[in-house]
């Protein structure tokens, strides 16, 4: 018997095998993306020294479905609208010179901002030399380096807001240089795109958050 000889795959079947891998390995990158941890770059120096301009990070899209935002993490979230406008367009409700916004806007902004919540639902909050004081108690930086706060308004509001139910109090830690919740109010959960666990660039910053 004369053995069968298999035939040779057509260059046009090729050419679909890889068309066909190279649409799923897009999809899954998208779907991780979507999903499960994102890629951003730091536009701006309002969380130095922490993270400077340009550099990258990785951010746990999933985490805050199991557990819940805490003082402490470093947070990817969708900022109210009208921060891109400034002044009385920042804050929901017009508020003394001397203390934070104490509401946001009612509709978020499509722009993305990278901050650390310092306070969470029910705390009460006034600033002094730039730090949070919550509940009473001065937070000072544990586990990380913030940029002082010397000379601008914002850098001592005495009057107390209280963070509402399912809102949180951000700050960046470059405290003379970063609009944050002192401007634009509490921030609501539904907010948050997810937690920043990691630095991948450059190089010398590689490491955890």
């Amino acid at each position: 018997m004369i053995p069968r000889i298999p035939k040779a795959k057509t260059a046009g079947g090729s050419f679909v095998e890889l068309v066909v891998i190279v649409a799923l390995a897009l999809g899954l990158a998208l779907l991780v993306q979507a999903f499960l941890v994102k890629p951003y770059q730091i536009p701006s120096g309002s969380m130095e020294p922490t993270l400077d301009i340009n550099q990258r990070i990785l951010v746990n899209r999933f985490i805050y479905h199991f557990t819940d935002p805490k003082p402490g993490d470093v947070v990817v979230f969708h900022p109210p609208q009208g921060v891109d406008r400034g002044g009385a367009g920042e804050c929901g409700v017009p508020h003394p010179e001397d203390q934070s916004c104490p509401e946001p806007t009612a509709e978020e902004s499509g722009d993305t901002f990278i901050k650390r919540i310092v306070a969470g639902p029910g705390d009460t909050v006034s600033i002094r030399k730039g730090l949070p004081v919550v509940n009473g108690k001065v937070v000072e930086p544990d586990g990380y380096d913030i940029r002082p706060c010397r000379g601008s308004q914002e850098c001592n509001l005495p009057k107390k807001i209280t963070v509402p139910e399912g809102h949180f109090f951000l700050m960046g830690d470059n405290r003379g240089n970063s609009e944050d919740s002192r401007y634009w109010g509490p921030l609501p959960e539904d907010w948050l795109i997810g937690k920043a666990f990691a630095t991948y660039w450059p190089p010398n910053r590689i490491g955890g958050l």
